[in-house]
């Protein structure tokens, strides 16, 4: 899963990063309110994790303008300010969750755990597409009872197309979901070539053929 980081506090966002990427979570930060603005113009996030307060701007405004933009964009507010109004005007304009600071990082890694369990299984921790099963919470696959060995990078893609099932999905969405940012330097799709034939290998391996259908010159596209 990808997650924006929109923290002030350097130390704070780098052991967020440090604890999250541990669950295999890919991370990106940024400090102030303009920076996040547009990284989420011009890229997509499964969860904004959200400061109210940042040194240029107010995340409250951060957050409408989110909203406006990609509604379907999960975000937990991460705060100091306890007052109710800001945590009732936020979770109005849109946000999911709320946690205030301090706060445990095991905390707010279940917070996160659940906000995507909401979103992308219905409430469930299993995530199913016809014969595919995943598992959320253990991260396993299995395909008519069958286990399913993925890579990190193969389990999120998997992941992530199943989310995005029956949608084109282009090959720099899914090379900007693989890597993050450092999608804008590549010079090629060669490593999303590479995950989507690994990943189709192993599925069909087990009898799962044709979910994954390529639409060449536009992307991809899970077949449900």
């Amino acid at each position: 899963m990808k997650i924006l980081i929109v923290e002030d506090e350097k130390q704070l966002s780098d052991n967020i990063v440090k604890f999250l990427a541990a669950d295999n979570y890919l991370c990106e930060q940024t400090f102030t309110a303009s920076d996040a603005l547009m990284r989420v113009s011009v890229y997509d996030y499964d969860c904004v994790l959200l400061d109210l307060m940042l040194p240029d701007g107010s995340g409250l405004d951060v957050l409408r303008r989110l909203k406006k933009r990609k509604p379907d964009t999960g975000v937990i507010i991460v705060s100091a300010k306890d007052s109710i109004d800001d945590k009732i005007e936020g979770l109005q304009i849109g946000a999911d969750d709320y946690i205030s600071k301090p706060y445990n990082l095991s905390e707010l890694k279940i917070r996160i755990f659940a906000l995507m369990r909401r979103r992308y299984s219905k409430g469930n921790n299993r995530l199913v597409s016809s014969n595919v099963e995943v598992d959320m919470q253990s991260k396993t696959v299995i395909v008519d009872g069958q286990a399913v060995m993925l890579t990190k990078t193969e389990y999120d893609l998997l992941v992530f197309m199943i989310c995005n099932r029956n949608k084109v999905v282009s090959k720099t969405a899914i090379a900007e979901h693989i890597v993050g940012e450092i999608a804008d330097l590549m010079d090629n799709f060669n490593v999303v070539f590479t995950h989507i034939k690994n990943l189709k290998k192993k599925l069909e391996a087990t009898g799962c053929r044709d979910r994954i259908k390529t639409l060449y010159g536009t992307g991809y596209k899970w077949i449900e």
